[in-house]
């Protein structure tokens, strides 16, 4: 019985996605031996499937290179309106956690938290960012 409660409650408040979606282009790139530099423009969505805004808090984007984390970036504090989803490009200098507020109808109010854990390739000859899969 609780658990089907629990199933009714998450229907109307949807955790919204949040996803790496692309990379303009490369502010710098220096490759010597086995290392390179890299400073790059990526864009950043989260994704609100809710028939209300969800305002999230400041967080910290980190970049895992085979789990070593190589760079951060912070997505400022900011609100995804409802049925939408909010596009920012942040300078990269990707394992995050979003949390924030859903607005159901300007009357309910639910905390939901989302994750990001995407993967992608650096080509640097190419200097964009390819395969960018998340889960």
């Amino acid at each position: 019985m609780n658990s089907e409660r629990r199933q009714k409650q998450k229907k109307w408040a949807l955790t919204p996605k949040f996803r790496v979606r692309s990379s303009s282009s490369f502010d710098t790139l220096s490759a010597a031996n086995n290392s390179f530099n890299l400073r790059m423009n990526a864009q950043f969505g989260i994704k609100n499937t809710n028939f209300g805004p969800y305002k999230y808090d400041n967080t910290t984007v980190t970049f895992f290179y085979k789990g070593t984390p190589v760079g951060s970036t912070t997505v400022r504090k900011s609100k995804a309106n409802f049925r939408r989803t909010k596009k920012g490009s942040c300078l990269l200098t990707s394992q995050s956690r979003l949390t924030g507020k859903i607005e159901i109808m300007f009357i309910f109010k639910k905390k939901r938290a989302t994750n990001m854990n995407c993967t992608m390739d650096v080509n640097i000859a190419q200097q964009v960012l390819q395969n960018i899969k998340c889960k």
